[in-house]
């Protein structure tokens, strides 16, 4: 993977700019720590870091090629698992490629197909191509959103980047925030609506779609969307087509020049992408599968079973390893590392977001990279075939919100009364909700209990998982770590869409047709074991770190944070000795520890980058 940024101008000398390139492209160097490449050419301006993964000698970027009397320009980040097919039809139509890399594959793509080359792409990607024929730059991120991309269109340039920090290095991009940005942090976050980039200026490029730029301005549009369509096929073959495009996913996506590797968790989904990369490499003769687990110092001591952490994980991780015969690696956090580097993970960010199950996950992807430069991991699993808690408990069904916006009352109540009536916090939420359920795609005729779990499912896809992929995109990329994601196929994604719940729930269990189709490839004992999600710190250390920190804050009249919030009642919650360490707050992980530790990235982001708030 990669970091990609770049500006277009059409009536300025750009070749005076090509220390501001620079800079913005250097601000991506963790996510590209091997090269670094720039272009100018009127009115455009492209800068790439590479994180080397196939054909390190020859993929180079930019990237150029030439066509008749028309020039092509293309950065890129992402991976094109389908290259092989693209590559012999291109060949076929006439053209010749000179390297390995997928990278010449996307640019001959558009040459060869214009901007339908991405309805072709099987991959993740985001990338822009200035077209010298047409004098214009086309931009297009992958269908699910697993990469980023950031755009402004400010006063009469385009500018463009992988991550928010570029864009801001640029003169006509504002580190500006105004009342829906504030309520994005405060009430959605540290989810975010697609295309909003917080950010008054900054704009997200949504996932599955597309943008032109050209003297005439600019035109977005989604080249690809989920679509409701009749179920044809029984419980056996329904099965057999989950298991047959999860394996050709995986075998895609493990094609690689680098070392590559599976995070383990020990839990049906990590699992299920292990034993088919170590059947995958002991089929082609590949050696022994890396794995890699996190857990935290003293974790075992402080665990507390829950509903939504059943058992921990150590044993199942052992379990699997012991089962797979895989070359594994045991990461522990110190509670001191999580909240150092809560500041670092808003920094790869560049917004405050999922506290310490950032930054644990930060510090993981850098231990990781000590030892690989790609990782497989099961992202998007539970929401694809529903295994969080809210698609089964009425209450969460019928909350008529997110349901993993947990006590949005609560969190409103966090704001100064100044705040609140400017933002209108729960407002902003229930239109975002309401917004996002008139999008669904519902089966003519469909109602009830079936319309009530397709919401559910777009829901999950198209507004939870984002929150994941960023995470996963922003710490690994942060510590120069690929991560794929094999359950984020869309051609699985679509199919699995349109499975009815009672086939989607099969056996009576939460991804019981996931568990179905994997019959054969884990133990019966890993098969069938109840769901848990990624581990998180139970040390009351860890809490007591993250209060104090949210009380200095609240004693320092310089913190930016201050007039945003009621001071009196968050210091009534960190001042509280013990009722503040399960407080509900976001998603089934996050709880009273998450909520401070957000609040002190919060106010960190507000200092760092001197964000305006008007």
């Amino acid at each position: 993977m990669c970091g990609i940024t770049g500006f277009v101008q059409w009536n300025r000398d750009l070749t005076q700019e090509s220390e501001l390139l620079v800079r913005m492209t250097d601000s991506l160097s963790n996510r590209g720590p091997d090269a670094s490449g720039t272009w100018i050419s009127n009115p455009c301006a492209f800068g790439h870091r590479r994180l080397s993964v196939m054909d390190p000698e020859n993929g180079a970027q930019p990237m150029h090629a030439l066509q008749g009397d028309y020039s092509y320009t293309v950065v890129y980040n992402g991976e094109l698992y389908n290259a092989p097919e693209l590559k012999k039809e291109l060949l076929q139509r006439g053209h010749h490629f000179r390297t390995q890399c997928d990278t010449e594959v996307l640019l001959a793509s558009y040459i060869e197909w214009g901007p339908a080359c991405v309805e072709k792409f099987n991959g993740i990607f985001a990338f822009a191509i200035w077209d010298g024929g047409r004098e214009q730059v086309f931009i297009a991120r992958d269908r699910l959103g697993v990469k980023p991309l950031f755009y402004s269109n400010a006063k009469d340039a385009l500018v463009f980047g992988s991550e928010p920090k570029a864009l801001l290095l640029h003169p006509d991009v504002e580190a500006a925030v105004g009342p829906e940005g504030l309520a994005e942090v405060f009430i959605v976050g540290p989810a975010r609506t697609p295309g909003h980039g917080v950010y008054s200026s900054l704009h997200e490029l949504k996932p599955a779609h597309a943008m032109i730029y050209s003297r005439s301005g600019m035109k977005t549009y989604a080249y690809w969307k989920l679509e409701s369509v009749k179920h044809e096929h029984n419980l056996e073959e329904t099965a057999a087509e989950v298991r047959r495009l999860l394996q050709d996913t995986l075998e895609r996506q493990l094609a690689s020049d680098v070392p590559v590797c599976s995070l383990l968790s020990g839990g049906l989904d990590s699992s299920a992408l292990s034993a088919l990369a170590v059947d995958y490499y002991n089929r082609t003769g590949q050696g022994q599968v890396s794995t890699y687990s996190v857990d935290y110092v003293d974790n075992a001591k402080h665990f507390q079973a829950h509903s939504f952490q059943p058992g921990a994980d150590g044993p199942w991780i052992q379990r699997m390893v012991d089962e797979l015969q895989t070359d594994h690696h045991w990461i522990e956090i110190e509670n001191g590392e999580l909240v150092h580097a809560l500041t670092q993970a808003m920094l790869v960010r560049d917004l405050p977001g999922m506290a310490d199950v950032d930054s644990s996950l930060y510090l993981f992807c850098k231990e990781i990279k000590k030892g690989a430069t790609v990782a497989i991991s099961g992202e998007a699993a539970d929401e694809v075939f529903g295994g969080y808690p809210w698609f089964h408990r009425d209450e969460m069904l019928n909350s008529g919100t997110f349901p993993w916006s947990v006590a949005p009352d609560m969190r409103a109540g966090l704001l100064s009364p100044d705040i609140r009536e400017w933002i209108r916090p729960l407002d902003y939420l229930a239109d975002r909700y309401s917004d996002a359920v008139a999008e669904v795609p519902l089966l003519d005729g469909e109602t009830g209990k079936t319309a009530q779990m397709r919401v559910m499912s777009y829901l999950n896809i198209t507004r939870f998982m984002p929150t994941l992929l960023d995470r996963k995109d922003r710490m690994s990329m942060g510590a120069g770590l690929e991560v794929r994601v094999p359950y984020c196929d869309h051609r699985l994604i679509q199919y699995v869409f349109n499975i009815p719940w009672e086939m989607k729930i099969t056996g009576g269990r939460e991804k019981g047709i996931l568990r179905k189709a994997l019959e054969g490839v884990l133990p019966d004992d890993v098969l069938y074991r109840k769901k848990s999600p990624y581990p998180k710190t139970h040390n009351p250390q860890y809490l007591a770190a993250v209060k104090q920190q949210v009380l200095e804050i609240l004693d320092d009249p310089t913190s930016p944070i201050l007039p945003l919030i009621d001071k009196v009642q968050i210091r009534n919650l960190a001042s509280s000795p013990d009722a503040s360490s399960n407080l509900p707050w976001f998603g089934q992980l996050m709880s009273g520890p998450q909520l401070f530790a957000y609040l002190t990235q919060i106010n960190s982001w507000l200092k760092t980058y001197h964000v305006a708030i008007r």
